[in-house]
């Protein structure tokens, strides 16, 4: 079985599966940065309870599977989700999908994906990818961030749909139950929306631990690290912070930038607010976060490792946090027209 599907390679994975499911319904107009914007994809949490390959969970993203919900639910599409406690289970489901006619969002474990090169597998267990199709024990997948479509087979797909550890996918399932007309004036409300809720998920979740908050108390804590984890421990949480941005956040801060390119795109629906302008700060801040990788890379490498090097690390973030905490203020005070 093999479902009429076409594979489109984005920035992402879970906006890149977003748009790619939506694509028909849409009439190709739900790109990856619409999906990303009117999903609320922007986002920062640093959470040291959590441990990701012994490091702080630190994400860039709001949580996995959020994006494609609340694009679904903006949109007012319909959507089937699932969960199993039974491996056999969950291949039947997606077995009863794809003879549906339904390709289906996939959250998986990065680790054992054979296509992966081998320097980006680790133990990350929030990507997305789209089966689209059987043929005989193998699996037509579409992975959004690779070139091409892939193949894996009912034990490489089980494996990865069933990895254990943090974010532990369960055989997560996901896929739009209908393919409805999507019309500008809901593209329209669903960008509203969108940028409501990512402000205030940035500015006003209670805590210090996400959003402009959690930006600004984790750049004050990595000034401290050097002293209280010492330089070896401290070099490795700095390399959790570049792993989850640079390979699992699209390169370099790469999240502010597509969050920029929605803004772009939603300009031409709600022309007049200034959001083509509000970008250009979105693009700063993704630059800056870069910067700000390429010196943790330092230190974590050994090139450099003194307490100023850990201090200007620290300022990085401070700066970022403020340049943010901007852009998102002066979205927060559109008056709509």
């Amino acid at each position: 079985m093999k479902i009429d599907f076409e594979h489109r390679q984005a920035a992402h994975c879970e906006s890149g599966v977003t748009s790619n499911l939506l694509w028909n319904a849409s009439g190709g107009k739900i790109t990856e940065p619409l999906a990303f914007g009117i999903g609320a994809g922007l986002f920062f949490a640093y959470i040291p309870l959590i441990k990701v390959n012994n490091g702080p969970a630190i994400a860039f993203r709001t949580m996995p599977g959020f994006i494609f919900n609340r694009t679904c639910k903006s949109l007012n599409i319909p959507v089937a989700r699932k969960k199993f406690s039974s491996k056999e289970k969950a291949q039947t489901f997606l077995d009863e999908c794809l003879d549906n006619g339904h390709a289906v969002g996939c959250q998986v474990g990065v680790y054992y994906l054979p296509y992966f090169p081998k320097e980006y597998r680790f133990h990350f267990n929030g990507h997305n990818l789209i089966v689209y199709g059987k043929e005989g024990d193998n699996y037509l997948v579409s992975d959004p961030i690779m070139e091409n479509t892939n193949i894996l087979d009912s034990y490489q797909l089980e494996r990865v749909r069933f990895a254990k550890g943090a974010l532990s996918p369960k055989g997560h399932i996901y896929y739009p139950k209908e393919n409805k007309d999507i019309t500008n004036e809901q593209i329209k409300q669903a960008i509203k929306s969108g940028i409501k809720k990512n402000v205030y998920n940035m500015l006003s979740i209670p805590g210090s631990f996400a959003g402009i908050s959690g930006i600004k108390n984790t750049g004050l804590k990595i000034k401290k690290w050097r002293d209280k984890l010492g330089l070896e421990k401290a070099g490795l949480y700095l390399a959790q912070m570049v792993r989850m941005q640079e390979e699992i956040g699209t390169g370099g801060g790469g999240f502010r930038y597509i969050y920029g390119a929605f803004l772009q795109e939603a300009d031409v629906y709600l022309p007049g607010n200034q959001l083509t302008e509000i970008s250009s700060i979105f693009t700063k801040a993704g630059d800056m976060w870069r910067t700000a990788a390429v010196h943790a890379a330092g230190i974590y490498k050994g090139r450099i490792g003194s307490q100023e090097d850990f201090n200007t690390m620290g300022d990085y973030l401070l700066e970022i946090a403020a340049v943010e905490k901007a852009a998102f203020e002066t979205l927060k005070k559109i008056k709509w027209q």
